[in-house]
């Protein structure tokens, strides 16, 4: 008897069960309340212990559980989405090597070992992102790679500073970073976690990544890549209390939760919506993390990871119905050909707009209350308003155009839910789009904030959701009106809907800038200075000496000879006189 082996069901079933080892192990370490550490010693460098250590605590063994959760779901999606390519084993072993990458970053308190992982997320991502072999591909994975290798600098670097704790092991020291000495590492740190979590100005390659296969997308955007920055901050939040890069980190987060609302509301790509939405819901992760509730971060970061990856693997079936078609404006009236698809996608944008009692009302109503409570300036609290507003806008619009409008679709396309693979891996995530935000908040937070707001700050959320969700369905019913009226203000539009122009400015311009620059500092300083100070300039004197010293050698009697009679003669002359 021959036996056959699936991929997509063998790594389904092994991440699968791993999901459920982790979750497990969560439970007893939540309810022992203790924290496990192993720890292997790799070599020792004066005094400093250079070791491989790994970490099992309530939030890697949590967070693992939902990475391999997602993945095992994901996977048994490409079974289907990716079964016709040429290439279906090198990409389902690429993802597999993602989330090993991941796994090792997770476990990971000390700063090496995370560098690990963290050089596998980059490595291993560009080479999904180039999957397709083309021209985009090409680019979209060599801006992705050169964004995030900023971030693995700044790890390299917060490496060599941490040399002076004598040990690397930063989850053991982290309450002792003040400000007076580390001010520097905490920069670093909070720099490698905005260019992996895509925020402003490093914010290009996110959208940019879309290249890569959705069922990378639904990965990468959901609890692996872009992720990696949120935690590696809730690692390191205790030592951002009180501290002076918290309120720069709110700036930048609150821009870029801003800046990608706005974006989406004028993008007509699918992924790229899906994206921006990621990039915007990052913001929020890391604006409420500076005021200092890592907690409430976190619990955001995993309901976010569930209803976003079946946002994902929605797209990809419905990309898939549509003949290859990503722009919402082929769609349309999808709820009468693909109703399962349809209910599906839904339940994720109404989790992501925060509709009362899915899993993303949860967290994001919380941390919202918990902003408009805390301490922060009225900018930061206008942007999280606005920030609100567009989220629940674009959504509106993403429903409009591709589910409930009119039917833009040629007759080519096969609208239906046939396939059972890609429809049973959703089930899952459906199910925890509904219902993990009211598991997580009782598991994690047994004892309930004390929330006090005024009657107008306590219903400005809602209002704001309502008003975003009139404007995101009702003005796109005017859509050759507002069409025409951003026609008229070409500029203003242009700005809004590129991101600022954030992606001119990662591409065409900083490579004029250090094309020029580099051909400047090659002609003056590599082919320059460093020449004459350098390479030649040893050569030519040493070619100087070793003249004189053939001399000496060739002639050594001679020169002897007239060295002896000189002496001689000098001696004689004393003498007689």
């Amino acid at each position: 008897m021959v036996w056959k082996i699936y991929l997509h069901l063998t790594m389904m079933l092994s991440l699968g069960l791993g999901s459920f080892f982790c979750g497990l192990v969560f439970f007893v370490v939540s309810f022992s309340g203790m924290s496990n550490v192993i720890e292997w010693e790799l070599m020792t460098l004066n005094s400093v212990c250079v070791s491989f250590v790994m970490i099992f605590d309530w939030i890697s063994m949590l967070f693992l559980c939902f990475v391999l959760l997602i993945s095992s779901s994901v996977l048994y999606y490409s079974g289907s989405y990716m079964k016709g390519d040429a290439n279906f084993d090198r990409f389902m072993y690429l993802v597999l090597m993602f989330v090993f990458s991941m796994g090792m970053m997770v476990l990971s308190p000390n700063l090496i070992s995370i560098l690990l992982g963290w050089d596998g997320l980059g490595l291993v991502s560009y080479a999904l992102v180039i999957f397709y072999q083309n021209e985009k591909s090409a680019n979209a994975g060599m801006l992705t790679i050169l964004s995030n290798r900023i971030g693995d600098v700044a790890i390299l670097l917060a490496i060599g500073l941490m040399v002076k704790l004598g040990s690397w092991n930063f989850i053991f020291s982290v309450y002792e970073l003040s400000d007076k000495d580390w001010v520097l590492l905490k920069v670093l740190v909070m720099l490698a976690a905005m260019t992996k979590s895509a925020q402003m100005p490093f914010s290009a390659w996110l959208p940019a990544a879309m290249a890569a296969p959705t069922p990378v997308s639904a990965l990468v955007h959901s609890s692996t890549l872009v992720t990696a920055g949120v935690y590696l901050m809730v690692r390191f939040s205790p030592a951002l209390e009180d501290s002076s890069i918290q309120s720069v980190l709110l700036i930048v987060s609150c821009l870029t939760m801003f800046m990608a609302g706005l974006g989406a509301n004028f993008e007509y790509d699918l992924k790229k919506i899906i994206a921006l939405s990621t990039l915007s819901q990052l913001g929020v992760m890391l604006s409420i993390l500076s005021l200092g509730y890592p907690d409430l971060s976190f619990v955001h970061l995993l309901s976010h990871a569930l209803f976003k990856a079946l946002l994902f693997m929605c797209a990809g079936v419905i990309i898939h119905s549509v003949s290859g078609y990503q722009d919402i404006r082929c769609m349309g009236c999808l709820v009468k050909f693909m109703p399962l698809s349809v209910s599906f996608m839904t339940v994720a944008n109404l989790a992501l707009c925060g509709f009362p009692f899915l899993s993303g009302f949860y967290s994001k109503d919380m941390i919202l209350e918990v902003a408009f409570m805390s301490k922060i300036n009225f900018i930061s609290l206008i942007l999280y308003v606005l920030a609100t507003g567009l989220t629940v806008s674009y959504t509106f619009r993403l429903i409009f155009y591709s589910l409930s409008g009119s039917f833009n679709l040629s007759s080519l396309s096969n609208l239906e839910d046939g396939d059972k693979i890609m429809s049973n891996s959703m089930i899952v995530l459906s199910m925890s789009a509904v219902f993990m935000g009211a598991v997580l908040i009782w598991m994690l937070f047994p004892e309930p904030y004390m929330i006090c707001l005024s009657g107008l700050m306590k219903n400005l959320v809602l209002m704001i959701s309502i008003l975003g969700a009139s404007l995101g369905y009702l003005m796109n019913l005017m859509n050759v009106t507002c069409n025409m009226k951003s026609l008229s203000n070409y500029s203003s539009v242009t700005m809004g809907g590129s991101m600022w122009f954030l992606p001119f400015l990662s591409t065409k311009e900083v490579s004029k800038i250090s094309l020029s620059g580099g051909a400047v500092m090659e002609k003056m300083v590599d082919k320059g200075w460093f020449e004459f100070m350098g390479p030649q300039g040893v050569y030519y004197s040493l070619s100087k000496l070793f003249f004189i010293l053939s001399v000496l050698q060739v002639n050594g009697i001679k020169v002897f000879m007239k060295m002896f009679l000189i002496m001689v003669v000098i001696l004689g002359f004393s003498l007689y006189v």
